[in-house]
């Protein structure tokens, strides 16, 4: 099977509390839909979790109006370790994920009257388009972008869900080359350096920065595409260098964002690239991967700087468990959308009954 990026699966976040952070993103940003709530042992990532299985509670959830979704990642029976200081623009590693918003107004409205940590007013971007920058609870960085992509029109959320990442990089054109190669983001939308005014407020922000926004010239396709949606990525440099690496001396797991997923079939060809890219796989399942009721094959390799990207492609996901429906994937043509994916919306849970 060839090569096939489907979408922004997730963003994995590091949490100290589950239920805390999920009710968070439940509120301020519509991540009502639960795919997976799974206490388990992280087996197969031992190379970033100082060699030992690591205990853990993992849940995935999606925002009904499409974007990629969300892995709140707790680990469990070990000491947290935290960056020591804030994130700033021009470390190394993910430094901000991407949310897109129908109406960026009314949503940085919404933030401020409730007051959320707004760090930035609604600005263009240099690309063209309304952002601002904020905070959640942890003070993990956000962007909310304009962006009008629906797949389930849910009008009582102002946001929809992930919509790329910014990531902070050492050298920008061997960055870019990884990106468009490896993920197809292969249009460069802006590339330009200097002090931005959009970023006036974000750690960081005050310092001379080259910033490449980079986008997809192929159309979303593969059978999860129609809920995950379009995306982009920003590469973030710093012209006097001096980055942080955000996960140095820290595991896999640890409060931040962790890895950005992308959802693929064909993961043989994929192999078969990230080798002859310099780019091998560092962390693989194997075929017999479970986590909770889903099944599927995971893979990692890291990008220039060390920053964790995952490749899942998708075998099972339940929609009604007790009456045994979900979605088989193994065998589904890899160029249809599923048409079951409007059952999603049956996967919504009730705020009071996360814990």
């Amino acid at each position: 099977m060839k090569k096939q990026i489907c979408g922004i699966q997730q963003l994995g976040i590091g949490v100290p509390d589950v239920a805390q952070a999920w009710k968070w993103y439940y509120d301020n940003f519509g991540y009502k839909i639960k795919i997976v709530d799974a206490d388990g042992v992280a087996e197969r990532m031992l190379p970033y979790t100082g060699g030992k299985p690591q205990p853990r509670r993992s849940v995935i959830a999606l925002n009904i109006r499409g974007g990629g979704g969300f892995e709140i990642w707790q680990p469990k029976g070990r000491s947290l370790n935290y960056f020591g200081d804030e994130v700033r623009l021009g470390d190394l590693g993910i430094l901000a994920g991407k949310i897109k918003a129908r109406d960026v107004d009314a949503v940085h409205a919404d933030f401020t009257s409730r007051k959320l940590d707004v760090l930035t007013p609604v600005e263009v971007s240099p690309c063209g388009r309304k952002s601002f920058y904020m905070k959640d609870l942890y003070g993990n960085l956000f962007q909310m972008v304009e962006d009008g992509y629906v797949f389930g029109d849910d009008r009582s959320l102002l946001t929809g869900g992930a919509d790329g990442a910014v990531i902070g990089v050492s050298d920008m054109d061997k960055s870019v080359a990884f990106y468009s190669k490896l993920l197809d983001y292969d249009i460069v939308a802006m590339d330009k350096t200097a002090v931005f005014e959009d970023l006036k407020g974000v750690p960081g922000g005050e310092r001379e920065l080259r910033r490449v926004v980079l986008r997809r010239s192929r159309p979303i396709e593969g059978p999860l595409s129609p809920v995950l949606g379009t995306s982009c990525l920003e590469l973030v440099q710093a012209v006097q260098g001096g980055g942080r690496k955000l996960y140095e001396g820290r595991y896999w797991g640890d409060p931040g964002f962790i890895h950005l997923c992308f959802d693929i079939r064909g993961m043989a060809a994929i192999k078969e690239q990230t080798e002859a890219l310099g780019h091998p796989f560092v962390c693989d399942s194997g075929e017999d991967f479970s986590m909770g009721d889903t099944d599927g094959h995971f893979t990692y390799v890291e990008d220039p700087d060390g920053t964790l990207i995952e490749f899942v492609e998708t075998f099972k996901v339940p929609i009604f468990k007790k009456l045994g429906i979900g979605i088989n994937l193994k065998d589904h043509p890899s160029d249809k959308p599923l048409r079951i994916l409007k059952l999603l919306k049956y996967l919504k849970v009730k705020k009071e009954k996360i814990v």
